[in-house]
């Protein structure tokens, strides 16, 4: 055979944005080989009539720092057409860490990105030291899909002061000067860039800050410095949501001008930020362009919220004393626990006590969700429906009334909170993020909060809600938004061997039926390690997905193929 694979008679939207073409995509040695009439035969050969072809999707921030390490799926993200993950977003990661310093970084993964302790301490292999050693750990792994990543700075951080790190205390010249070092250092080993975190809820489960949050902006300039000796790499930072937002962009962009090299950050449209918020926010990013800094907010296509019940993370009483005393029981136990009317009546004279001042937040917070009870996920409620409000209807307070309900389809009842990007009720302030030059399509978190967060499905809802169903004056072209997946955020890391279909490129590729495209609601699955709990969420409509010429997967289940591996910055055309 002439080709190692060829997809046939699909739309091709190629990646750019440039106008759609019916045309054949032929596939050798993991490169793209033709791109139009392909005449000559393919080993294995995919009919594309009817469906859109598209290079593979790239999701720039992610949180699969340790799943990669014990498993060979990149799920749930691998399963939405995406084929290369950016991780080490946020601060947080496992790497550089010293053996004695692996439970504070466990902890901190464990409080900032909602993976349980035992998962970690079970499945983490630790086969690494420095950052260089951890790239050479995940450089031996066999993924369905490629991987790349970047140094965290609350790790970076503890490697370089230790106990200090978490003590408040800044940061001495000598300190500084090593983390200038090893940020080049991890750069030329590979890292896409060094990421960073100034938002409050970044604790660990007890509710002591991440180390990052103690840093001032010279050490995050200094962070810039080890890019800027590198001359490589991108700085990725959250600002504090709660901040005001043009004193946050000044932080922001103070760290571009000192250090030359591109940053991008997570924006959001949070109820009552001080300031412009996100619209000031697009304002300074048009006026750093203008100036020459090259600076992008990273935009969720839907509410970034969080589920709750009583199989997952969080819900109403998950801090009650007398709800602490049965956590460690089966669901069904825990059920018929609380249908006895005595339990019933004792939890609800009770308050929630958590050292955490963000659990009691998110716990209150419960109010404002929005019970999920349809065949199909509604990532857009209706205001008037949320809890406290049916409760107030239905004559009682809101946790009586969500006692009951939490006990609904045998306690696997999940309840939905849009917090940020829905303050008005609806996504108009999404959409105008999203359809700005400053922006990129990100913030999927995919590997993190396996049981408050299942947002890897974001590629598959920003196709399905932004490029199909929306109306008209709001509708994404196709074309474009295949470029918001692919060639866009791929250049904005770097990564120059994939993101377009072009003759020479790699050969990660999408064929997907888009009227057939849906989402299936979240559900729980306890499959990580130690018998550890995950949220997932399923899609129709991929017909194949494609990492470096070979199939993944096939009409949503996976071939058993394991094409994907790390990707080194610098070196990416290694990677087929």
């Amino acid at each position: 055979m002439e080709y190692d694979l060829v997809i046939r008679g699909g739309l091709v939207c190629d990646g750019t944005g440039a106008p759609a073409f019916h045309a054949d995509v032929a596939v050798k040695d993991g490169r793209i080989a033709k791109v139009g009439d392909v005449t000559g035969r393919g080993a294995e050969e995919i009919e594309a009539t009817g469906r859109i072809v598209t290079p593979g999707f790239v999701d720039i921030h992610t949180h699969y720092d340790g799943q990669v390490t014990w498993e060979n799926r990149v799920a749930p993200s691998s399963a939405h057409g995406v084929t290369t993950v950016l991780m080490g977003n946020c601060g947080v990661g496992f790497a550089p860490c010293r053996p004695h310093e692996r439970e504070m970084l466990v902890k901190l993964m464990e409080g900032v990105e909602d993976i349980p302790e035992v998962v970690m301490t079970e499945g983490l292999p630790w086969n690494w030291e420095t950052f260089p050693e951890y790239l050479d750990a995940l450089e031996k792994r066999e993924l369905d899909i490629d991987i790349a990543t970047q140094l965290p700075h609350s790790a970076l951080r503890i490697f370089v002061m230790g106990e200090r790190a978490a003590r408040q205390e800044a940061p001495t010249a000598e300190d500084l000067d090593k983390m200038r070092a090893l940020v080049a250092e991890a750069i030329k080993a590979g890292a896409f860039g060094v990421t960073t975190s100034r938002n409050v809820m970044h604790r660990t489960k007890a509710g002591e800050l991440a180390p990052s949050l103690y840093s001032d902006v010279d050490e995050l300039c200094a962070l810039a410095d080890g890019l800027n000796q590198a001359d490589a790499g991108v700085f990725q930072m959250i600002p504090a949501p709660s901040g005001h937002s043009e004193e946050e962009f000044a932080v922001l962009r103070q760290i571009a001008e000192h250090g030359r090299r591109p940053v991008s950050f997570t924006l959001l449209d949070v109820a009552g930020q001080p300031g412009k918020g996100w619209r000031g926010m697009l304002e300074a990013l048009e006026q750093a362009r203008a100036d020459g800094l090259e600076m992008r907010g990273q935009v969720a296509p839907r509410p970034v919220g969080m589920f709750y019940g009583l199989d997952l993370s969080l819900h109403p009483f998950s801090s009650h004393p007398s709800y602490k005393a049965i956590a460690h029981l089966p669901l069904a136990e825990r059920v018929a626990k609380m249908r006895d009317p005595e339990f019933r009546a004792q939890l609800l004279s009770e308050q929630p006590e958590d050292t955490n001042p963000t659990t009691l937040a998110l716990i209150d917070a419960f109010r404002a969700t929005h019970e999920w009870d349809g065949p199909r996920p509604d990532y857009e409620p209706v205001r008037d429906n949320r809890i406290e409000q049916r409760a107030e209807r239905a004559g009682q307070s809101w946790p009586e009334y969500a006692y009951d309900l939490l006990l609904r389809n045998e306690g696997r009842q999940m309840f939905y909170l849009p917090a940020a990007n829905y303050t008005a009720g609806n996504l108009d302030a999404v959409r105008e993020m999203l359809g700005h030059p400053d922006t990129l399509l990100g913030l999927a978190d995919g590997g993190a909060h396996y049981g408050l967060i299942c947002d890897g499905s974001f590629p598959t809802y920003f196709l399905q809600r932004w490029a199909r169903d929306a109306c008209d004056d709001q509708r994404i072209t196709i074309e474009d938004a295949v470029a918001e997946l692919t060639s866009r955020p791929a250049a904005a890391v770097r990564m120059t061997d994939r993101g377009r279909i072009a003759v020479g490129m790699k050969a990660d590729l999408n064929v997907i039926d888009l009227d057939a495209l849906d989402l299936h609601l979240p559900f729980v699955a306890y499959n990580l390690p130690a018998g550890g709990k995950r949220m997932q969420q399923d899609a129709d409509g991929y017909v194949a997905t494609v990492v470096s010429g070979v199939v993944i997967q096939r009409n949503g289940q996976p071939t058993g193929a394991l094409p994907g591996r790390l990707v080194r910055r610098g070196r990416e055309l290694m990677a087929a």
